[in-house]
């Protein structure tokens, strides 16, 4: 098992629950994620960057 720090940037959504269910779907697509935070926010764009720590199982 090896452990990634990864970045992706998500649209904002109408609420929190459909932001943070967003968020998990776009980690999980990279690994399990360990740990992760919204580092910035660009209103005019509507986009959320999120940093996070996933981990992968070696295959």
């Amino acid at each position: 098992m090896t452990t990634h720090f990864i970045t992706a940037e998500v649209d904002l959504q109408e609420t929190p629950a459909e932001l943070l269910q967003v968020i998990e779907t776009e980690l999980k697509k990279q690994g399990e994620p360990l740990r992760w935070a919204v580092t910035s926010v660009d209103v005019n764009k509507q986009k959320a960057t999120i940093e996070a720590v996933v981990t992968k199982s070696a295959e």
